[in-house]
């Protein structure tokens, strides 16, 4: 977001001055989200950081705005541990470094209406970019995990919804796939 200083900052004031999440959900702070109590501050900070960043997010079409693809064919889920949800990329992210405040991809489920809600976010960093053999890139202290399929560095936050499996979990037991 640094590319949009005078967004960020509103985007700031606005997470900060309501006490809603989407479609009404309580507002996950640092205080009040159990998957964020006992984190270190690192990631207390870029969870507060993140919420900021993407809350202009929650409805899809602002998140086009912006650069993240609004068609996404796949919505990925696993039979015994839920869902990922459908991956939204905004490419012009994709580089060598993992920034808390532009995540490369927002995760959205789809609800029974048809509307999308978002779930989190992923951090990518490519092979290509950042080889597969060499220490693992880090955010907010965290080590990225490696996918050798798609031959990238990743990590999953689930911030704008709870996950029971932990706040850097792959699959999310709350998100379902149509």
């Amino acid at each position: 977001m640094r590319r949009y200083p005078a967004l960020t900052s509103l985007l700031l004031a606005s997470a900060c001055a309501h006490s809603a999440g989407p479609a009404g959900s309580p507002a996950a702070t640092p205080a009040t989200s159990p998957l964020v109590q006992g984190q270190s501050a690192l990631v207390q900070q870029g969870f507060v950081q993140v919420r900021a960043a993407t809350a202009g997010f929650v409805a899809l079409d602002s998140a086009v705005a912006l650069g993240y693809a609004r068609e996404v064919p796949r919505c990925y889920a696993d039979a015994h541990h839920g869902a990922m949800g459908y991956h939204h990329l905004n490419r012009s992210y994709v580089d060598a470094s993992a920034e808390v405040e532009r995540p490369e991809i927002l995760l959205y489920e789809r609800r029974g209406d048809g509307s999308y809600g978002l779930t989190g976010v992923e951090y990518i960093i490519p092979f290509r970019i950042w080889p597969r053999d060499s220490v693992p890139p880090t955010i907010m202290g965290e080590t990225m995990k490696r996918e050798e399929d798609l031959k990238l560095w990743y990590l999953h936050m689930w911030i704008w919804k709870d996950n029971p499996a932990g706040l850097f979990a792959d699959w999310n037991p709350k998100v379902a796939c149509p």
